[in-house]
């Protein structure tokens, strides 16, 4: 770990001093397909730094070059994706969830090569660790039970240091995932592609290729040009964590248990905690959505109700619920004004049984402005003539999302029909 690196150099010319960077290897199920070898194929991990709450922190530049990795590419990427990553993933981290974040975003100067020349851009990205449910899989793949006990041992000393065995561990993650999964749900996230590579240890958000938030809602929405069969769809999300945890598992059998079969019971159990975790946690945030803290029974039927409302009407996600949260009525933001009469009144009467102030927890669980699809390809398209201000702009917006600025209302506004974003893309 080097403690202390000044003058760090983000287009990754120059070396840090004590530095030894890597590629790491993973492996990983590709939209459920096998792949034994992944790894970076344009990421460099320079090294660990403890920052100044004293955590231990990855520092990786993404795009720096070819690695042993990168399968035939170029290991480089282009302005577009940077920018992409840099603005989601900090909109993230300011709406409380667990993220890798963007130190910086570096332009080369080189051309990078694609459909057509693009610039040449670096991503500085800082996480808890760049372990994922991949790394796990590769050494499971190659029978190298000694590397897995290795491994595990590290990510439970640097994520998990309060278990005390590997199912322990396990649990952790499985419970960190849920959490993250139902956070994602909240604000109308949709990755876009959650393979097993792209599966953190650590419970934080990783890789934001082709995601999305949510305009218009819908639970089998997908956006991915690459998720062709919806199986990352915005309503599968839980059903996929829960799937790429069960490939966690099977990598760590062996540590599990020397009896196959006890194992895969032992962590089947385990496992099967997940759906506790991710209801409990959506719940809560739902609760909070619509005004809720206290817990009654028939508070999920009152959220289901609402949102398949707003499914049937394609209502506006985010500002559904922002509505809500400021004026108490949402009834014209829904195609059929009687579908809302028929369902607010039992709200009402439930906001009735609450203590404290409810708008204050709607607005505080609600936010006001997201990273609207249309906004960042707007904010790509400038930065590629060399105009930055929409950037800039849509950064400062999203650094607080909960509060009511002078831009909110521009970038609280649904796309216009000419303005929808109807597919996103791979940065690679």
């Amino acid at each position: 770990p080097v403690n202390a690196w000044t003058g760090l150099d983000l287009n990754g010319n120059e070396v840090p001093e004590g530095a030894e960077p890597l590629a790491q290897l993973y492996a990983g199920h590709q939209f459920g397909n096998w792949v034994p070898q992944l790894g970076d194929g344009r990421a460099l991990l320079l090294g660990e730094v403890i920052d100044r709450n004293g955590r231990r922190r990855d520092i990786q530049l993404k795009g720096a070059g070819r690695t042993p990795f990168s399968r035939g590419g170029d290991g480089r990427a282009w302005l577009g994706p940077v920018l992409r990553e840099y603005v989601v993933s900090e909109a993230m981290h300011a709406l409380g969830l667990p993220t890798t974040r963007a130190l910086a975003a570096a332009t080369t100067g080189e051309t990078v090569y694609r459909e057509r020349p693009r610039p040449g851009a670096v991503l500085a990205r800082v996480a808890a660790s760049h372990i994922r449910v991949g790394t796990f899989q590769a050494f499971a793949s190659r029978g190298d039970v000694a590397a897995i006990r290795a491994l595990t041992a590290h990510a439970m000393a640097r994520h998990a240091p309060e278990a005390e065995t590997v199912l322990d561990f396990f649990s952790h993650v499985v419970a960190a995932q849920a959490r993250l999964i139902a956070g994602w749900m909240s604000f109308g996230f949709i990755h876009g592609v959650m393979n097993t590579d792209n599966t953190t240890i650590s419970g934080e958000t990783i890789d934001y290729g082709p995601c999305a938030f949510l305009d218009e809602y819908h639970g089998a929405k997908v956006f991915s040009s690459i998720d062709r069969m919806g199986r990352y769809a915005y309503q599968n999300q839980p059903d996929m964590a829960v799937w790429n945890l069960a490939q966690l598992a099977s990598s760590l059998l062996p540590l599990i248990s020397d009896s196959e079969d006890e194992g895969v019971a032992i962590a089947t159990e385990a496992l099967n905690a997940f759906g506790t975790h991710f209801r409990d946690e959506w719940l809560r945030r739902f609760r909070a959505k619509i005004g809720l803290v206290t817990q009654e029974d028939g508070d999920e039927a009152l959220i289901v109700g609402l949102l398949s409302r707003m499914s049937t009407s394609r209502a506006d996600f985010s500002n559904t619920f922002r509505t809500l949260a400021t004026s108490g009525y949402a009834g014209h933001l829904v195609s059929d004004p009687g579908a809302w009469d028929s369902w607010a009144p039992d709200w009402q009467a439930r906001l009735a049984r609450e203590p404290g102030d409810p708008k204050a927890t709607m607005r505080a669980a609600n936010p006001a402005v997201i990273p609207r699809n249309h906004r960042i390809e707007e904010m790509i398209e400038a930065a590629l003539a060399g105009d930055y201000a929409p950037f800039h702009r849509l950064s400062a917006v999203l650094a607080q999302p909960f509060d009511d600025g002078p831009d909110t209302a521009e970038y609280a506004r649904p796309p216009a029909p000419e303005e929808r974003v109807q597919q996103t893309f791979c940065g690679t």
